[in-house]
């Protein structure tokens, strides 16, 4: 599926071509929220093929930076994003998908969201520090992902 060539700045924030724009490496930014709350699931990223794929597919596809692969969320632990909404922000650089997550999360650690930790400021010239919120497993990943990753 190609995708239509960027246009003036007026024609990308204000017109109705979806030109989405990829970075250097071909990527694009997608931040993944639950389509009911509203809450952020996770971010990754897209390259042509998994935004092409997830527009025909209606489940969310993305590209691993790690292993320079395409994956289908949910694809090993059966937790798939089905896809209610996708909107792009106004220079058409990051994607927002609207997600019904199936099965109980949507982080590799076990977790409903990628998002469970506060960052809490140091004193001055101290570090920040990190503090577990929302941090309750809702599943096993290593059940899930066997013993060796996500």
């Amino acid at each position: 599926m190609p995708f239509a060539p960027r246009g003036s700045a007026a024609e990308i924030e204000e017109g109705r071509t979806f030109a989405p724009k990829f970075d250097a490496a071909g990527l694009i930014a997608c931040v993944v929220a639950a389509a009911d709350s509203g809450e952020i699931l996770m971010v990754a990223h897209m390259n042509a093929q998994a935004l092409a794929r997830t527009l025909e597919s209606g489940e969310a596809w993305f590209c691993s930076r790690s292993r320079q692969a395409l994956w289908k969320k949910g694809e090993t632990s059966g937790h798939v994003q089905r896809v209610v909404e996708m909107r792009v922000d106004c220079d058409q650089d990051v994607l927002l998908l609207k997600v019904d997550q199936a099965g109980p999360g949507a982080c590799h650690t076990g977790r409903r969201s990628c998002f469970y930790r506060a960052v809490i400021p140091g004193a001055p010239g101290a570090p920040a520090s990190l503090e577990l919120r929302d941090g309750a497993r809702t599943f096993d990943p290593a059940r899930v992902y066997g013993p060796h990753g996500k």
